[in-house]
């Protein structure tokens, strides 16, 4: 996205696009890595070496307010942060500890859902060894 394109979508989110903030979404959409809020600080402090890791966090903390991001607490160490908001699952390798995204069955949400329940956050995740450990 150009940068009009993304302060136009945090605007309309609630959230002012101050360059650090539109640089912290920018990175998050570029790089699908489920980063954590460190990772993002340390790509980014060359380049905006004002930024501060409390600036980066306090951003991922209002982009996810807004609907923009997903918190992954698939490690209990730390946060992971994913741009894509669409239901999906994350797995875990517990070899090399990357993590994956996998799709999950239409409206799986609903479906597994109690009935009667609403669901607005549907988070899945898995662990176990990734085909690349697998082939090590």
């Amino acid at each position: 996205m150009n940068n009009q394109t993304l302060a136009d979508t945090l605007r309309s989110r609630g959230i002012s696009p101050t360059q650090q903030r539109l640089a912290v979404y920018q990175y998050l959409l570029d790089h699908r890595t489920h980063p954590t809020a460190d990772t993002v600080y340390q790509a980014l402090v060359a380049e905006y070496p004002t930024i501060s890791r409390t600036t980066v966090y306090n951003t991922m903390r209002a982009l996810f307010g807004a609907g923009l991001l997903r918190i992954v607490t698939i490690d209990a160490e730390e946060q992971h942060f994913d741009a894509d908001t669409a239901d999906h699952g994350h797995f875990r390798c517990t070899k090399c500890g990357s993590l994956f995204d996998f799709t999950l069955p239409a409206n799986a949400s609903q479906r597994l859902a109690p009935n009667g329940y609403h669901t607005e956050i549907f988070d899945v995740y898995a662990t176990g060894v990734c085909p690349h450990c697998q082939s090590n």
